[in-house]
């Protein structure tokens, strides 16, 4: 085929002018390989030029720190190689490319090709927006931010935030029969020198024991060592499939503040993990710094442990981390907080008078805390007999009031809109609590449905799970009902918030101390607010964002590429604006925002965030369709 004759029919040539496709034409330059070559090289190869595959086959991959292909790609007749690298990676090979045998290629020399981008828009954007789209994939985007020290980066998430438990070693169990008397229970603990032992009833694991259980529950209390072991052992028995993450297996014992956990694989226990080995061997990682929050003792000190926190943000970050995972890390420090503030005021006002649940809302409800945040959290205690009512509301307001004063002087700011434990409306009796969310479902008005979006997105803190799970059940069965009025609110809440994308596919700015910016928490609210109605609408009670579209994936509600491309943005607009708030406190000493200046947006994040906000626009117009019955807005 001719040059000229190829590039009308070649994107994004073919948006050229007649004139310029002709003078392009000419420029051309054929290339053939007779075999099989290595072409370019990532990283090292310096790109001359963009090669057009007129027959044949280029296929382009990245190598990994062991020398492995990573996330390989093969490109036929029409594609055009090398203008990525020029334009967004210093005119370096992105990736390492073999020619097959027999391939054709027209090439077109470096200067023409920027002259063009120049020149056209049209013709520019192609390439940044296509280079958006890949950087949507976690891993490209980890190559291509630390192509250098990818090999440190990658092993480095590995060992926790990507090693599974199934690949580590654990320890194997060892059980005594629930009527072992103590004292042979701890004979055979120091015969097999282990730290905990299992106990058994009819092969069916019911408690365990450790060093710590017979001195605080034998030795301490003076019971008879031959008292039989059921009547001493700790429990409840926690496990984790061992295909979950490390990452995950320490902040599951940290939120549950347990030592030991079993790990199941297809219904059986294979092993156990001890949390001190596991911080052990991750000396150097952020996870660590949980324990040392736990071992704080006063409110100033908790102060400084969270003060530390953004610093953590940013290692993580940097290390290529994602932004999930992340704000997990930042969940389980403030739970930790959260949870030595309120058991040192249960020390001072004394036990409570009645079952309750503290619970976190909102965004700490979603497990999805920034480091700009302030308290989302609400009391729900047991219903008490007449005559004591007025008692135990008196004591958890004083509560809610102690617990609320110290967060804030930690750094949990007071809420702006008043949801949080400290005011009397969110302190309630259970049977109060049931009346607010069937009242907020009823009446179904804009003020209710910001309640009612709130308060379910709700998250066991601390006290009695009975209380919180009788909730649960209490708005599973409400769900159950025709709810299409509250779905039409809650729709037109999401609607509100529209991704700030102008017409001409431009980010719209807002002015903030003479400073162009957008709010990025803004743009990101779209996306939680579709993905809880869907959530709602299938009544999935998993709180956090993405452990809500996973669910809705297996429910089929979203395809697996719906479920990619939601999962994707959402994630790169949090890592975004949890790296803009770590750098507003490090580096600029001031208090951390959600505004996000275009200025300092490199190309490629400019072209990653219009393709996001693409996105969004198109879901939010299937919520429109879907529950509002509206096309237009």
């Amino acid at each position: 085929m001719e040059p000229l004759e190829f590039l009308q029919k070649t994107a994004p040539f073919n948006v050229l002018p007649a004139e310029t496709l002709a003078s392009t034409a000419q420029q051309l330059q054929k290339v053939t390989y007779d075999k099989e070559t290595v072409v370019y090289q990532q990283e090292i190869t310096k790109m001359k030029g963009v090669d057009l595959i007129v027959a044949g086959e280029y296929e382009s991959f990245f190598y990994d720190n062991t020398h492995n292909r990573r996330l390989v790609e093969n490109h036929r007749e029409g594609f055009c190689f090398g203008g990525q690298s020029i334009l967004l990676n210093r005119n370096r090979s992105l990736r390492t490319v073999i020619a097959k045998e027999g391939t054709v290629v027209y090439f077109l020399p470096r200067k023409t090709f920027k002259s063009l981008c120049l020149a056209f828009d049209d013709f520019f954007q192609f390439f940044t927006i296509d280079f958006g789209r890949r950087m949507m994939n976690e891993e490209f985007a980890n190559f291509f931010k630390n192509p250098a020290a990818f090999a440190e980066t990658h092993i480095a998430s590995d060992q926790l935030y990507s090693k599974k438990i199934i690949d580590i070693e654990q320890r194997a169990i060892v059980s005594c029969p629930a009527d072992t008397p103590a004292y042979l229970a701890a004979a055979q603990m120091a015969q097999a020198k282990v730290s905990c032992l299992f106990v058994t009833d009819q092969e069916k694991i019911v408690g365990y024991v450790t060093d710590i259980t017979i001195r605080d529950n034998v030795v301490a209390k003076q019971v008879d060592a031959a008292t039989p072991i059921r009547e001493v052992m700790d429990n409840p028995i926690l496990s984790i499939n061992a295909h979950a993450f490390v990452y995950e297996a320490i902040l599951m014992m940290f939120r549950t503040q347990t030592r030991y956990l079993l790990t199941e694989e297809n219904g059986k226990y294979i092993g156990f993990l001890s949390r001190n080995k596991l911080l052990s061997d991750q000396a150097q990682s952020p996870l660590v710094f949980i324990q040392s929050v736990k071992s704080a003792v006063s409110v100033k000190e908790l102060k400084q442990k969270w003060q530390r926190v953004p610093m953590f943000v940013m290692q993580l970050l940097d290390r290529g981390v994602n932004a999930e995972i992340v704000n997990q890390v930042i969940t389980t420090i403030a739970d930790t907080i959260a949870l030595k503030v309120i058991e040192s005021v249960i020390s001072e006002l004394g036990e409570p008078p009645a079952k309750f649940v503290f619970m976190a809302l909102g965004s700490e409800g979603r497990k999805e805390q920034t480091l700009k945040t302030d308290q989302d959290n609400a009391i729900v205690y047991e219903d008490k007999a007449n005559e004591h009512r007025e008692l135990v509301r008196e004591y958890f307001l004083t509560f809610a009031d102690i617990v609320s004063e110290r967060l804030n002087s930690i750094g949990f700011s007071f809420c702006t809109g008043g949801f949080m434990a400290k005011n009397p409306k969110w302190t309630h009796s259970l049977s109060h609590w049931k009346r607010n969310y069937t009242e907020w479902m009823e009446e179904s008005v804009p003020e209710t449905i910001i309640n009612f979006s709130t308060f379910f997105d709700c998250r066991f803190i601390y006290g009695d799970i009975t209380i919180m799970n009788d909730l649960k059940s209490f708005l599973d069965e409400a769900l159950k009902k025709p709810m299409e009025k509250v779905f039409f609110h809650m729709a037109n809440n999401a609607l509100q918030y529209e991704p700030p994308l102008t017409f001409f596919r431009n980010i719209r700015t807002i002015t903030r101390d003479n400073l162009e910016v957008f709010d990025i928490k803004k743009a990101m609210t779209p996306i939680v607010d579709l993905v809880r109605i869907y959530a709602l609408k299938n009544r999935i009670f998993d709180v956090n964002t993405g452990e809500r579209l996973k669910a809705l994936h297996e429910k089929g509600v979203f395809t697996a590429t719906e479920l990619n491309e939601l999962l994707q943005s959402y994630y790169f607009l949090m890592s975004m604006r949890l790296k803009n708030q770590a750098n507003q406190i490090i580096h600029q000493k001031s208090e951390p925002n959600n505004y996000i200046q275009i200025s300092n947006l490199t190309t490629i994040e400019e072209a990653t965030l219009k393709e996001i906000f693409k996105i969004i626009k198109n879901f939010q117009l299937g919520i429109r369709v879907r529950f509002t019955n509206r096309l237009l807005g």
